[in-house]
Formats: structure tokens, sequence, C-alpha cells
């Protein structure tokens, strides 16, 4: 089961049903299942608000991701997504909303998957994993 919901902003454009077959279609490629994936959008401010409250960071960010179990093959997390941050990411690195909102989508999949992105080299892996997810999506 993956549901997207809104905290204090109003839904982004995705096509729902698109978005979750992708999603599917993604861990299905690294011999994972979904379980129950729960995505919720919000403005930076609440994404700081709850940054600040469940892990202690005082920063912004795009996404935070909370896995539900400790399960290897089946995902279960909740997402926090920043609107704000994927907006402004989106103007920074000169892709669009639809991109750049996808891309952090499927970017806490990723973390779930296994992928991280602390060192130079995990990034560099992440931004590769995430650009073929988004092939599969826009092709």
């Amino acid at each position: 089961m993956i549901r997207f919901s809104m905290l204090d902003v109003e839904m982004p454009p995705i096509d729902q049903p698109k978005a979750k077959a992708w999603i599917e279609a993604v861990a299905q490629g690294y011999d994972k299942s979904i379980g129950e994936l729960y995505y919720y959008f919000c403005s930076d401010e609440k994404l700081l608000e709850i940054n600040r409250q469940r892990l202690g960071h005082d920063f912004y960010t795009d996404i935070i991701t909370f896995p539900l179990t400790d399960c290897e093959t089946v995902l279960s997390s909740e997402f926090c997504l920043s609107l704000d941050r994927i907006k402004e990411n989106a103007e920074t690195f000169g892709r669009s909303y639809e991109n750049e909102l996808h891309r952090v989508i499927i970017h806490g999949v990723l973390h779930l998957i296994g992928f991280d992105d602390h060192t130079d080299e995990d990034e560099k892996t992440m931004r590769e994993k995430e650009e073929e997810a988004l092939k599969i999506l826009f092709n």
C-alpha cells in the first residue's frame, strides 16, 4: 500500500496510480516488495519542526525517511517531504519541479533499499540510481 497525504500544503500534481506503479516497479527491480509507504507532503517549516522533534537536527531538508520495520525484503516507511525545498532545489539544479518531486519520492525508497548519500561516492551512486529510476517513470 502506498499513500500520499498533505500536512500543511496542497497535494502536489502527482498522477498517483502511475507513481504507485513506478515505485513498485523500482522496488521489484531490487527484489523488494512494498509493504506500507506513507508520503506526507509539507512545508519547509513543518519539516524543520519534524526534523528537530524526531531527530534532534536543526536544518532544512527535502525528505526525511522513517522506516517502519527492519525487514530487508518488504519496504515500509513514512516519508516527510518539503515541497518548498523540492521547488527550491529544482530551480537550483535546473530541473523541472515534476522531475525533482519524483526524484525525492524515489530517493526515500532507495534509502530503504540500502543506498546512502553520506560520502561523495555514495552520493554519486545515489544520483545514478535516481536517474535510472526516473528513466522508468518518464520513458
